[in-house]
Order: structure tokens, then C-alpha cells, then sequence
């Protein structure tokens, strides 16, 4: 009989990483998701000196849109109002392109991808940065339209 896998569960892990595991998970394989963070962080605690979950912290920070557009149909037009972004959806958001940017790189295993994602996100650079820098752009080119936000 084949003894079992002691998987490295953090006793008091902090909220905001259960959520990124949870949106790395797919077809409810946590274990594995969980697996590939903490590889990533220890990826990243290999490539620089800094600690990895300040690393994290910062880059999801960097990628947390402020401003967002959201279609308004006034009299047959539809407007690209911009609008603030609550709390959760700005957490919501950036997670979501994060674990999106990591997986659209190409090459490596997943845990690699993503500490590269991160690495890249802490410095302003990357693609979920790319995505919120985008959408600001948006926002403010359609900054005219926002009289029309309720």
C-alpha cells in the first residue's frame, strides 16, 4: 500500500491566497492548484531575495483597476460609460487576470508561468498590467460620457 502525500497546507493562510487558489483551481482539483502556487512562490524565492508573498501582494496591487467601462444604451446609443470599481470586483478582477496572463504564456509548467506572471506584475509590467492599463485607457477616452453614470 502506498503511503500518502503530505501536501504543505499553511495553518492561518492568508484570505486573499485562498482566493488566488481558488481561481487557479479548475475541475476542483485544489491540491493541485494549491501545489502550484506555493511552487511559484518558491520559484520566485529563487529568483530574487525579496519575500515572495510581499511579491504577491504587490503585484495583484499593480494589477487592481480603479476605473472600468461599462456599456449604458441612452436613447438607441449604447455609451461606454467609466465608472469606479467596488472593493471586491477590483480583488475579483485582478486575480482573474493574473491566473489569465500566467496561463496564456507559453513554455514552462504552470507554477513557472506564474511566477514569471508575478514577478513581471510587481514590476508594472506583464499582461494583467497590461490589461488594467487598457482599461483605464479606455475609461479616460470615454471620460466625456461620464455624466451619464448613475
Amino acid at each position: 500500500m502506498a503511503t500518502p502525500v503530505k501536501r504543505y497546507i499553511p495553518e492561518n493562510s492568508d484570505p486573499q491566497i485562498e482566493k488566488f487558489i481558488n481561481c487557479l483551481m479548475q475541475k476542483g482539483k485544489k491540491s493541485t492548484a494549491r501545489r502550484i502556487f506555493w511552487d511559484a512562490v518558491e520559484a520566485m524565492k529563487k529568483r530574487t531575495k525579496e519575500d515572495p508573498i510581499e511579491i504577491f501582494q504587490k503585484a495583484l496591487l499593480n494589477a487592481t483597476p480603479l476605473v472600468e467601462v461599462r456599456p449604458k444604451r441612452v436613447g438607441g446609443a449604447v455609451y461606454q460609460v467609466p465608472t469606479e470599481v467596488p472593493a471586491k470586483r477590483q480583488q475579483s478582477l485582478s486575480v482573474r487576470w493574473m491566473v489569465g496572463a500566467a496561463r496564456e504564456r507559453k513554455g514552462a509548467r504552470m507554477a513557472d508561468k506564474l511566477a514569471l506572471e508575478l514577478l513581471d506584475a510587481a514590476g508594472n509590467q506583464g499582461g494583467a498590467v497590461k490589461k488594467k492599463e487598457d482599461i483605464q485607457r479606455m475609461a479616460q477616452a470615454n471620460k466625456a460620457f461620464a455624466h451619464l453614470a448613475k
